[in-house]
């Protein structure tokens, strides 16, 4: 066990030292993190990349679809002046020192039926045009947004971790849900707008202006703000009405398996991207030729971000594949910890261990099963939840969505750690500490 965890340190340790004082390319950086990991673990030199290759392909294969279908919409919002058309209207509403406010409800609000990359990739462009139109630094309107999407994915059903984790403790679906909208209030407030403030102080950077594109001028014709909002909802709708039918219908019923199937976040997202060419291209009098020269420009600005995603998902495959996180796990429940602080912490060492919150939540609900057995309702759906607020702890260079915000923020490692990670860890946290308070009252 010990010569693992030493692996798995000398894995991390690689990637950092690489990209922080040599300055190699995170994507190099990460498959050479994964090649001295797999070495010190004692992986057969002939497979030495076989978990990375694996990884990277699923990432690229789920994703990274995601990604460059969330950058076909976002450069067609707006080239469009549909993303003027959302600013200038949340602008008008809102006062500037309550945007971060607004943001974090926004994320909040979108981030209940969306999976957490898709949650990104749609909010991300209004997210950035929202900080150049109001000239202050993306974290201050980018923090309090993730905020709200990652404490949604790590406690709030029907995202998969929270599900399956509600499934595994036999927990009751309606207290989970319920006690997760309590705990994640504090969460989002602490950890997004509050803390990005700080954060706003300590990464002062403006908006990347290659990730947005340039308005049409002028006088040119623009979408409406009800069509312009309605495109960024479609895949929250669907996505939504998804759910909302299997609960109702069920998976076997023909109206039940078709919306299930146009809410998966894939199919949504290209209905989505279909609709978008029609609402920001051919509804706005712009030819075929405009507007395929306008979907092929959305690639190149993330062609880096796919390979950089990609190679953390290979990275995350090496740690998973080497068992490291179960063995640190089980040492954890030896040691006799309440129950649910004895959740929480597996799900925070599989979650470094692995960098995915979905992993950890899942893995975690299967380790601690045991521990629930015997609770109360109240208690086990507490028990779900602190594991999802484990599953969120530190996010780091394991983690996609690490390299996510990074690029999107055009931001260094060192400063990735400062505002991303720390968010990260603070709402994990403050979710712990809210379980722990709830479970002397109910």
């Amino acid at each position: 066990m010990t010569g693992l965890v030493l692996a798995a340190l000398a894995g991390i340790a690689t990637i950092v030292l690489l990209i922080v004082w040599l300055k190699i390319h995170p994507f190099l950086s990460l498959m050479a993190g994964s090649a001295v990991m797999a070495l010190a673990a004692g992986v057969p030199l002939e497979k030495l990349f076989s978990s990375f290759t694996t990884g990277l392909g699923s990432t690229i294969s789920g994703v990274g679809l995601l990604i460059v279908l969330g950058s076909i919409i976002g450069t067609l919002l707006v080239s469009s002046g549909g993303a003027d058309v959302i600013v200038d209207t949340i602008l008008s509403k809102t006062p500037v020192r309550r945007l971060p406010w607004a943001m974090a409800l926004i994320a909040f609000i979108v981030g209940i039926p969306l999976f957490f990359e898709v949650g990104v990739v749609i909010l991300i462009p209004v997210v950035m045009f929202a900080a150049r139109r109001a000239k202050v630094p993306v974290v201050l309107f980018g923090i309090p947004a993730l905020a709200g999407l990652s404490a949604l994915h790590g406690l709030i059903p029907p995202h998969p971790g929270p599900l399956i984790a509600i499934s595994a403790l036999k927990a009751n679906l309606g207290l989970t849900l319920a006690f997760g909208l309590i705990v994640a209030v504090p969460c989002v407030v602490l950890s997004g707008p509050v803390l990005g403030r700080m954060m706003a102080r300590w990464v002062p950077h403006e908006v990347r202006e290659d990730f947005l594109g340039h308005s049409p001028a002028e006088g040119v014709k623009r979408p409406g703000f009800g069509a312009s909002l309605t495109v960024v909802l479609l895949p929250v709708v669907l996505m939504l009405a998804a759910t909302i039918a299997e609960m109702t219908f069920g998976t076997k019923n023909p109206v039940g398996a078709f919306l299930g199937f146009v809410g998966t976040p894939l199919i949504a997202l290209i209905i989505t991207t279909v609709v978008a060419m029609f609402v920001f291209g051919y509804g706005l009098r712009k030819s075929r030729k405009e507007v395929d020269k306008l979907v092929g420009s959305a690639f190149g600005p993330i062609a880096g971000i796919l390979l950089i995603v990609a190679a953390g998902g290979g990275f995350k495959q090496t740690l998973v594949d080497s068992h490291i996180a179960d063995m640190l796990a089980k040492g954890l429940l030896a040691a006799a910890l309440p129950p649910l602080l004895a959740g929480w912490l597996v799900a925070v060492v599989i979650r470094l261990a692995t960098g995915s919150a979905t992993v950890a939540t899942i893995t975690a609900s299967g380790i601690v099963a045991p521990l629930a057995v015997g609770l109360s309702p109240a208690h086990t759906a507490l028990m779900v939840l602190a594991i999802g607020a484990g599953s969120v702890f530190f996010s780091h260079v394991n983690d996609a969505g690490f390299w996510m915000v990074k690029e999107y923020f055009g931001m260094t490692v060192g400063e990735t750690f400062k505002t991303w990670s720390l968010m990260e860890t603070v709402l994990s946290v403050v979710g712990i500490i809210a379980v722990m308070g709830l479970s002397l009252v109910v």
